[in-house]
C-alpha cells in the first residue's frame, strides 16, 4: 500500500467518481475514509465521525460484524468464484437461495435470481415481467410506469423508470414506453395537496388516467419504492401502496417494489412492501443483502410469476440474462452469513426507535431553523431534510451553502449526504441511542453556519 502522501497526492486525479462532476471532485478532492468501526468511519487525517449514511443506506450492520467478514474470506479459499449460468452452480449459492426466500415468504416471495447490485436486480424485474407477458401470450404488454422522484439505479431501464431528470436527461434518448406519474411528495406536488391521504387518492386517479390512455394490454409493470431514498426519503401516505396494488391487479399489471433500500429492516420491517401490507409481484434488492460488504443484488419473483416460466411448454421461458457475478460463490457465502446476522441481531425494532429519534430530534431542529422547509422520514432509519432560502417561495438553498452544511456538519461528527438541497441520512440499523444524539448535535452546528 502507498503511503498517505501517495494518496493525498493522487486522489481524483485519476478515478473518476460516480454522482459528480470529474471537474469539480478534482477541483475539492473527496474524502479519503480509511477505517470504519461500528457506526464511526476515519479519514485520512484520523477524524472520526458517525456515519448518518450508512455507507450508502446499506451499512445496515455496521462496519464491525465478524461473522461476515469470516465468512468471505473462509469462501475465498475454498472456492473464490465458479459461473452459475445453467449447468454449474456452488453450495453457498443455493443456501443464500434458501435463506432469502425464506425471509421473504411472508411477502410471497418464491424464487431468487441473484444479481451484482441494485441497478442489475432492477434491470432483472423489468426484464422479466416482459418475458412474463409473453409467456403468457400477451406480447404487446412492454411499457413501464413509475413515480417521479423515484430512483431505480443507473442502467438504461432503471434510468428510463428513473422519476428524477438528474439521471435522464445527458443521457436520453432513454428506453421508450416509461411513463410517470406524480410522487407522494406533500411538500412539492403538481396538486398543491398536503394532506396526504389526499394525495394518494390523486396519484390512484392518475394512476387509472395513465393506464386509460396508454391501454392496460401494453403495460408490463409498475415499479415503486416503498419510501422514496434518493428523491429525499418521501414517504407515501399508508393508503398509498394497497392503492396502486390493487389498480395493478384489475388490470393485469405487474406490481415490482424496489426493495434496494427499504429490504432488510430499514423501514422496521423486513421489506417496505410489508411496512405497507402490500404483497408484490417481483422486488428488487441489494445493499442490506450483504450489508455492503460484498456487492451482490437479487430479484425475487413471487408464485404467480414463478409459476409461468416453469410451466411453460412453449420453449420461450429461458432467461438468456444474467451477469458473471451472479450468484458468486464469496457474495453467496456474503449473504449467507448477512441474512443470518440480520435475523439473529433483529435490527428491525432499533430501526424504528431510533428512527424515530432521528426523525423527532430532526423536527425539534426544524423549529429552530426557519430555512429547514420540510422534513421527512419517522419509518424506520430513513430521514431527509429539505433546505430553502425563501420558506414562502420554497426556493431550493444554494450548493454552496448545502456543502457549507454538510462539511461543517462532517468536522462536529456526522457524516451525512447531500442530494441537491436535501440532506439524506440512513445510518446502520445498529446505530445507538447517543450516536444519534451525536448526529444531531452535528447537524445544530450545521445548520448554525447558514
Amino acid at each position: 500500500m502507498r503511503d498517505d502522501n501517495f494518496t493525498k497526492e493522487n486522489n481524483a486525479r485519476h478515478l473518476w467518481h460516480p454522482m459528480g462532476a470529474p471537474a469539480d471532485s478534482m477541483a475539492q478532492p473527496p474524502k479519503v475514509i480509511t477505517s470504519a468501526e461500528g457506526v464511526n468511519i476515519t479519514d485520512i487525517d484520523g477524524h472520526s465521525t458517525v456515519d448518518a449514511v450508512g455507507g450508502l443506506w446499506c451499512v445496515n450492520l455496521g462496519y464491525s460484524n465478524d461473522a461476515i467478514k469470516e465468512a468471505i474470506s473462509s469462501q475465498l479459499y475454498e472456492l473464490p468464484y465458479y459461473s452459475a449460468f445453467a449447468g454449474s452452480t456452488n453450495p453457498t449459492a443455493i443456501e443464500a437461495s434458501y435463506l432469502v426466500r425464506e425471509m421473504f415468504a411472508e411477502d410471497g416471495m418464491e424464487r431468487v435470481f441473484f444479481t451484482s447490485g441494485g441497478s442489475d436486480s432492477v434491470e432483472t424485474c423489468l426484464r422479466l415481467a416482459r418475458q412474463y407477458h409473453r409467456l403468457r401470450g400477451e406480447p404487446t404488454r412492454t411499457k413501464f410506469l413509475s413515480l417521479k422522484k423515484g430512483y431505480h439505479g443507473t442502467h438504461f431501464g432503471g434510468a428510463s423508470v428513473n422519476g428524477n431528470n438528474r439521471f435522464r436527461i445527458a443521457y436520453e434518448p432513454l428506453l421508450p414506453g416509461c411513463f410517470h406519474i406524480p410522487s407522494p411528495y406533500t411538500y412539492r406536488n403538481p396538486f398543491n395537496e398536503t394532506d396526504p391521504a389526499k394525495l394518494a387518492q390523486l396519484i390512484a386517479a392518475s394512476f387509472e388516467d395513465e393506464i386509460l390512455f396508454q391501454g392496460a394490454n401494453t403495460i408490463a409493470a409498475f415499479i415503486m419504492e416503498p419510501i422514496q431514498g434518493a428523491g429525499g426519503v418521501i414517504v407515501p401516505d399508508a393508503s398509498l401502496m394497497p392503492l396502486l396494488r390493487e389498480i395493478c391487479d384489475r388490470h393485469g399489471i405487474l406490481m415490482i417494489s424496489d426493495e434496494v433500500i427499504t429490504g432488510f429492516g430499514r423501514s422496521g420491517d423486513w421489506s417496505g412492501a410489508r411496512h405497507w401490507g402490500v404483497k408484490p409481484d417481483m422486488m428488487s434488492m441489494a445493499k442490506g443483502i450483504t450489508s455492503g460488504y460484498f456487492p451482490v443484488g437479487a430479484a425475487l419473483m413471487s408464485g404467480k410469476v414463478a409459476e409461468v416460466f416453469e410451466n411453460d411448454t412453449t420453449g420461450e421461458a429461458g432467461i438468456f440474462h444474467g451477469y458473471t457475478y451472479s450468484a458468486h460463490p464469496v457474495g453467496s457465502a456474503a449473504v449467507v452469513a448477512c441474512v443470518t446476522e440480520t435475523q439473529r441481531l433483529d435490527p428491525r425494532s432499533n430501526a424504528a426507535a431510533r428512527g424515530t429519534q432521528l426523525f423527532e430530534g430532526v423536527q425539534k431542529l426544524a423549529q429552530k431553523y426557519s430555512f429547514i422547509g420540510d422534513v421527512r422520514g419517522g419509518h424506520g432509519l430513513m430521514t431527509g431534510i429539505e433546505l430553502v432560502s425563501d420558506t414562502d417561495a420554497k426556493t431550493p438553498m444554494d450548493m454552496s451553502v448545502m456543502k457549507r452544511v454538510h462539511q461543517v456538519t462532517y468536522e462536529h461528527g456526522a457524516m451525512v449526504r447531500l442530494g441537491m438541497n436535501n440532506i439524506l441520512m440512513s445510518p446502520p440499523l445498529i446505530i445507538s441511542e447517543q450516536e444519534i444524539e451525536t448526529v444531531l448535535t452535528a447537524l445544530d452546528a450545521g445548520f448554525a453556519t447558514v
